[in-house]
């Protein structure tokens, strides 16, 4: 017999029971313990890798700077706490990129325009798009290109500790399956997301607004038998078309009314950029095991509004979620420059440029409600750029203060809100990712610290390694040194 929409209603309201009971033991799972005693742990542990660059991270921006650095005649070790490199774009299934141009001009351009190259040929961009992700081809491309450059790696391999004294970081300690054991080298990138390495070793930052909030998480999943030709039909709105209606009918449980959406990655496969976990602090592993129960109950609610709501997900069914939950804010690392929204705006340009952007200012809520999807609603609609528009990234809002040996790349550089926004997307973490590289090996190469980098050396070797940098001209003299900001 066909349900009715009581029936539809009814089931709806069942599923809400369901998931505030399964919420509520979550809260109690995760609730902090109380502090029961201290324990003093000392012990030797073996130094395994002695080498130029270490490399804290594999995403992006690590991946990024591990090739360029190698590239620039570095020796370089690097440390991945998954099971794969790549970061979001492979274990956190995102299934785009954001834009690596600004409708002219090719800004991610060095590695990451041979990174985009190599995962086209190898057939791993999404039909009819040049911008979503195959994951399982990202991860081998990865795994080529950094073998390619005699990049020593390692997966499952945790950063735990840093050893630093006086601003110079001497050593890292790792936890991998055999044990603890540390790494010792000249320059220490930090690419790992949250500022790990820079702020346990003593930089200051910044997290989330004026009130500590941070933009909410998404967790990642990946769908089967999609009809794309029935999605598409007529024009495909937007995933987001209904969302109202749904919340109305408490088929979704959150009032959040920004759906990313769901992306073609294959014939009938979609990758979804799905639903938002609210309150989440990366740096805090109860708050990131809270929010993945949160992010696995709501996809089945969001399966039904697709199925119910959308043409074309009729039949689609869950493949998989990521085994990395996607966190868009974290530590902004303070640095001898804070990159900001008047830079933005300006369409800044640096005397010690390594890189330009121009994705908008995508700053998702932090909590649920209409109030605050209108203000991510309205940055979003008012703060981007049109074509050939961009601003310029200062190598100083690399180098975290009170370090000398430390630089950092993606999400965690030193901005504001704004920027961070923008810049945290993957083409954005090869561009920085690909400027601390080739910092690093100078450094390395020369035994100078993170500032005493000679700005027009740097610039030379980024734009011969195909770098944008309209703005730069280096004389062939010796350059003036990174400018204090």
């Amino acid at each position: 017999m066909p349900s009715t929409r009581r029936d539809f209603l009814a089931g709806s309201l069942a599923a809400g029971l369901g998931a505030a009971a399964s919420a509520k033991a979550a809260e109690d799972t995760v609730k902090p313990s109380a502090q029961v005693g201290e324990l003093a742990f000392s012990r030797g542990i073996p130094v395994r890798y002695e080498t130029d660059v270490f490399v804290a991270g594999g995403g992006p921006a690590g991946v990024a700077a591990a090739l360029a650095a190698a590239r620039q005649g570095a020796s370089v070790f690097l440390a991945e706490r998954n099971t794969c490199l790549g970061g979001m774009g492979t274990a956190g299934m995102l299934p785009l990129f954001m834009p690596f141009g600004d409708g002219v001009n090719f800004l991610a351009a060095g590695v990451g325009s041979d990174i985009h190259k190599r995962l086209k040929q190898a057939g791993g961009t999404g039909p009819g798009s040049d911008v979503t992700i195959r994951s399982e081809v990202l991860k081998r491309v990865y795994d080529e290109m950094l073998l390619e450059a005699r990049v020593q790696f390692l997966f499952h391999t945790g950063l735990v500790a840093v050893e630093a004294d006086a601003g110079k970081v001497s050593a890292v300690i790792l936890a991998g399956k055999t044990g603890l054991f540390a790494a010792r080298a000249k320059v220490y990138l930090d690419c790992t997301g949250d500022g790990d390495l820079a702020a346990w070793a003593g930089a200051p930052f910044d997290k989330g607004d004026k009130d500590g909030l941070m933009m909410a998480g998404t967790l990642c999943s990946l769908w089967a038998d999609v009809d794309w030709d029935a999605v598409h039909k007529g024009g495909r709105k937007s995933d987001e078309s209904r969302l109202v209606e749904a919340i109305g009918d408490k088929v979704l449980s959150l009032d959040d009314r920004h759906l990313p959406g769901m992306f073609r990655v294959g014939r009938r496969v979609g990758g979804g950029n799905i639903g938002h976990t609210f309150g989440l602090d990366s740096t805090d592993e109860r708050s990131i095991t809270k929010a993945l129960l949160h992010a696995r109950r709501s996809l089945v609610e969001y399966e039904r509004y697709y199925k119910q709501y959308l043409k074309g997900f009729e039949q689609m069914e869950l493949v998989a979620t990521a085994s990395q939950l996607g966190c868009r804010e974290s530590r902004r690392i303070r640095g001898d420059y804070c990159l900001n929204l008047d830079d933005f705006k300006a369409r800044a340009t640096f005397p010690d440029e390594i890189g330009r952007y121009s994705y908008s200012v995508d700053i998702h809520a932090g909590k649920s409600g209409l109030d605050s999807y209108k203000r991510y609603a309205e940055d979003f609609r008012n703060l981007r750029y049109r074509k050939g528009e961009s601003y310029g990234i200062p190598y100083r809002c690399l180098v975290p203060r009170k370090l000398t040996n430390v630089l950092v790349a993606g999400r965690c550089i030193s901005s504001d809100r704004y920027i961070q926004s923008s810049i945290r997307v993957m083409p954005g973490c090869f561009i920085t990712g690909q400027a601390i590289g080739v910092a690093a090996a100078i450094c390395a190469a020369q035994g100078c610290d993170t500032r005493g980098v000679a700005v027009g050396e740097l610039q030379r070797r980024l734009q011969a390694m195909g770098a944008y940098l309209p703005n730069s001209s280096p004389a062939p003299t010796e350059p003036a040194r990174v400018p204090k900001g």
